[in-house]
Parts: C-alpha cells; sequence; structure tokens
C-alpha cells in the first residue's frame, strides 16, 4: 500500500516484537556483481539466498560484528574501513523484528570460502530479483541498484 492510501487508513496497531539487530555486506566484485549466500539446512530460512553477514552482539559495533562474521562465514579478512553503508532493512517477521544496515565491500584479504556448507553465487543485482530471499533482504536489492 503507497503512503497516500495508508494516510487514509486507521492507524496501525503494533504487536510488541523483540528487535533483532543484525548487519549484512555486499561483497562486490571488478565486474559490479555482489556475492550471495544460501542459508544452510537446518537454519531458519533454510534455502533462501541472502547477503552474508549475521547478529550483532552485545556492545559489538555493527562495522566489526560484521568484519567478524565475514570471517567465520567466508573466511575473508575486511576492516571496517572497507565498508561503505549503502542500504537499511527494517523487517517485521512474526516472532521478532529486523533492522539491517547493508554495507558495500569491494575489497578484502583471502578467498571466499564458504565455512558452514551455504552455497554461494556472484550475480548482478538485477538478477537477484527472482530468486528465492528473506523478505527483509528483498528491498536491500534496490538499494543496492542505485549504488552500483
Amino acid at each position: 500500500m503507497a503512503c497516500r492510501e495508508s494516510l487514509a487508513q486507521p492507524k496501525p496497531v503494533q504487536k510488541p516484537l523483540p528487535t533483532l539487530f543484525v548487519v549484512a555486506a555486499a561483497l562486490i566484485d571488478a565486474e559490479g556483481r555482489v556475492l550471495l549466500a544460501q542459508r544452510p539446512e537446518g537454519k531458519a530460512m533454510a534455502g533462501l539466498w541472502e547477503f552474508p553477514g549475521g547478529k550483532v552482539h552485545e556492545g559489538e559495533i555493527p562495522e566489526f560484528a560484521l568484519m567478524r562474521e565475514l570471517e567465520e562465514e567466508l573466511g575473508i579478512e575486511t576492516r571496517p574501513t572497507c565498508y561503505l553503508p549503502i542500504g537499511f532493512a527494517s523487517h517485521s517477521y512474526d516472532d521478532f523484528h529486523l533492522m539491517m544496515p547493508l554495507f558495500a565491500c569491494r575489497m578484502w584479504k583471502g578467498d571466499i570460502s564458504p565455512r558452514e556448507g551455504q552455497a554461494v553465487q556472484w550475480l548482478h543485482p538485477r538478477a537477484m530479483y527472482g530468486l528465492p530471499m528473506p523478505e527483509a533482504d528483498r528491498p536491500l536489492i534496490h538499494q543496492l541498484e542505485a549504488q552500483i
């Protein structure tokens, strides 16, 4: 529903939900392709394609969380100075509300080596629209396209 139509409706009611703060990366190669990872079996939303990243721990700065997650998940080394904030998602699932900044990263050390059994693929953003993705990741595609 567009903004104009929603303003004509009664105020929405918010169901209280815990907020989960996660961070994601758009790893961009020299051809302008972006790495997506497929959520492995045994995890929530298994089989869906997403931007790599993960939870921000209590007291952790988002950029440091992303640096940690990329090393844990993909075996690459990055630095917060290599990140450019390019997007943001705020989405309510049934049991929690997800807040997720998306950072572009064009430089890292090491080769991408998935460490959690996840499949990965490099795609141009326009090719992502047809993939099954978590609802929170979908709006990030358009934000990403505007930056590449």
